[in-house]
């Protein structure tokens, strides 16, 4: 009985823990927007490399915001779906910003939606 009980418990709350891991929590997070490609497979950073790297977004090369201080990367997403990187992302590559938005960790990758940065 103690194992259809448990079963049956289990069967009605893991769905719930899998919605869970998408409900997001907005956070700041303030740090340098790179190119993930060539700041990943070549280091390259810095204001250098600050056309390359917008030139590489454009294309569709993913932006990462290395956070300030702890090193944390971000893999930043567009506010909503079907739409690119704001052009104001675009704009600021190499450079420190703060970002606002939904955080997402998923397989390990933390994510961040862009709703304002400044």
């Amino acid at each position: 009985m103690f194992k259809i009980l448990l079963t049956l418990s289990l069967s009605a709350i893991l769905p719930l823990l899998q919605v869970a891991s998408v409900w997001a929590a907005e956070k700041t997070v303030t740090g340098t927007l790179e190119d993930s490609f060539c700041y990943i497979t070549m280091g390259a950073h810095g204001a250098s490399h600050q056309n390359c790297a917008q030139e590489c977004v454009k294309k569709g090369i993913p932006v990462t915001l290395v956070e300030k201080g702890t090193g944390t990367a971000y893999v930043l997403l567009p506010p909503k779906n079907n739409e690119p990187i704001p052009d104001s992302v675009i704009k600021r590559m190499e450079n420190q910003v703060t970002v606002t938005g939904d955080e997402y960790d998923k397989a390990g990758t933390h994510y961040l939606t862009v709703k304002a940065i400044k």
